[in-house]
């Protein structure tokens, strides 16, 4: 394909776009350099559309060209606003990632690498030669430093650079969904306590603990496709009915409330174990004076309905879900259906990253 996507290639600002690739999906969001600074940034462009869930397998894009049709399909006709820069941020999906707190003595650079390496060696199952590692400093003291270390197949990162090259995009920032919710969290009221973010993508539900950083991750099978599955299973409905029932009723009242509320428990059981295994985990290792006290959700597997008051009821914490648009101005610009507006928190989160913290 020698097709390149029609947009401008010289600006002075250096400004970027999000860019999801869901499974199945692929949704784009650009603010404006003006609006990052203020405190509902003003989105500029964005847009959804899908393509053949095929065109990946494991988190690898295994037929680029297939999500790149897409790609052009997306910029030509089914783009909101505009989108005027190449320079494109780009999320892992969580699943397939390797992240970690480290804590160690504060170290010269190289002697810091060589440590992260070694720590990495001992709770990664794959090779490091087979990885791409990186790491963020999140917090440090005299003595001490403590990092957020992040390992990706590098299959995965270099399929994401074939689709790259093929649309003549430039990325700039390839990263865990999860840095990607956080960084959209961070843009909320109360982001100043220590919260647990469940992010419900199609396939998984990702879990972290935030407290000024990503602290803690998890990840458990259970997102949007997931339930949608559960619900056909047992109810015995065809796909789209079992999606229909679950964007409309979920776990609220309904004549079929038991079922699917039986259907969902194992799943959901999973997800309630896995938090609560993080949250023992966050208060051994930085004690209880920043005790979490809110549980939020998002993502487009979030807008089921009653999923909020289960958590509530399970894990005793007050749980709330986060509208990503809520965060933005989108003054002028046709607004998402109400349905569609949570499957945009993962590319919401990547257009927020600041081009002057990368183009330094």
């Amino acid at each position: 394909m020698n097709k390149t996507v029609k947009i401008s290639s010289f600006f002075h600002d250096k400004p970027l776009f999000g860019l999801d690739i869901g499974h199945g999906s692929l949704k784009v969001m650009q603010i404006s350099a003006d609006g990052s600074k203020a405190h509902h940034p003003k989105v500029i462009g964005y847009g959804f559309t899908t393509f053949d869930k095929a065109a990946q397998s494991d988190g690898v894009i295994v037929q680029p060209e297939v999500i790149a049709k897409a790609a052009f399909d997306l910029f030509d006709k089914h783009l909101i606003g505009d989108i005027t820069t190449r320079r494109a941020a780009l999320a892992i999906p969580a699943y397939r990632t390797y992240t970690r707190s480290l804590q160690l003595p504060k170290l010269k650079p190289k002697e810091l690498k060589n440590a992260v390496e070694l720590e990495a060696e001992q709770y990664i199952s794959m090779p490091l030669a087979e990885l791409y590692l990186d790491y963020e400093i999140i917090k440090e003291d005299a003595e001490n430093i403590e990092l957020f270390v992040v390992a990706v197949p590098k299959t995965i990162v270099d399929s994401y650079l074939d689709f790259a090259q093929i649309t003549g995009l430039e990325p700039v920032l390839i990263e865990p969904t999860l840095s990607s919710s956080g960084r959209l969290f961070s843009t909320d009221q109360h982001s100043d306590i220590a919260t647990v973010i469940i992010d419900f993508g199609s396939l998984s539900a990702d879990i972290s603990i935030y407290d000024q950083h990503v602290m803690v991750t998890g990840t458990v099978q259970g997102g949007g496709d997931v339930f949608t599955n559960s619900i056909q299973a047992a109810l015995g409905v065809t796909d789209q009915e079992a999606g229909l029932i679950k964007t409309k009723y979920g776990l609220g009242p309904s004549k079929r409330q038991a079922e699917i509320t039986k259907a969902l428990d194992p799943i959901l059981q999973d997800i309630v174990k896995e938090i609560r295994r993080m949250m023992r985990y966050y208060e051994e290792r930085y004690g209880s004076d920043r005790p979490i006290s809110q549980i939020v959700t998002l993502g487009g597997g979030a807008n089921m309905p009653g999923l909020s008051e289960y958590l509530t009821n399970a894990i005793r914490l007050a749980v709330r879900h986060i509208d990503p648009w809520q965060s933005f101005n989108y003054k002028g610009l046709q607004p998402p259906s109400q349905a569609d507006k949570p499957m945009y928190a993962t590319v919401a989160g990547l257009s927020l990253a600041k081009p002057k913290e990368l183009f330094k």
